[in-house]
């Protein structure tokens, strides 16, 4: 009877174990509608639709030894360096406006980047989009763990991110251009 305890706890401990080994997968859209198709008809009264949106891939994070390797699969991007950002609420609406600002647990006001631990938590590396509108290249988050996905967004800007607070606040990328939200390890739309 003690043995089958102790295998079952062993059971259970290896499957919460594994689940927390999981990929976290989230789909990102354009927070404004695509207009590329605006001469059809049909798409051009869908994209008026409060909650149309345009999926433009997704960004897989998994936990390493050497912190949250982020491999985008994206497209339909504006080419160039991009802003990428984990906010603190886990929200598109408004277009991504209701994301708040960028997850900062530790309350240390200063978008310092994704390499001190003296800034957001939630500054991630900058997205390299290709002359195509493609992003594909892995990037690693060194300060992030996949528990601190949950209950986010993620965030795309349309400018560049120079880690820091000037001469422009939050690095000066700009404008949210696509979002995706984590909630509960599942991905949403909102």
């Amino acid at each position: 009877m003690r043995n089958k305890r102790w295998i079952g706890v062993l059971m259970m401990t290896c499957f919460f174990s594994l689940s927390t080994l999981a990929d976290v997968t989230v789909t990102l859209y354009l927070t404004t509608p695509d207009k590329s198709n605006a001469k059809n008809t049909k798409i051009r009264k869908e994209s008026k639709a409060e909650n149309t949106l345009t999926d433009i891939g997704t960004i897989t994070f998994k936990n390493t030894v050497y912190g949250v390797m982020m491999t985008p699969d994206l497209h339909g991007l504006p080419p160039g360096m991009h802003g990428l950002h984990l906010h603190g609420i886990a929200s598109c609406k408004h277009k991504a406006k209701s994301a708040g600002d960028h997850y900062d647990p530790n309350h240390t006001g200063k978008h310092l980047g994704p390499y001190t631990s003296e800034g957001h938590l939630g500054d991630l590396p900058a997205l390299y989009v290709d002359q195509k509108g493609v992003a594909n290249h892995p990037i690693l988050a060194p300060r992030l763990n996949e528990s601190d996905l949950n209950g986010h967004a993620v965030i795309i800007h349309a400018g560049d991110d120079n880690y820091s607070d000037l001469p422009v606040a939050l690095g000066g990328g700009g404008d949210r251009i696509a979002c995706g939200v984590i909630k509960n390890n599942a991905v949403n739309k909102q």
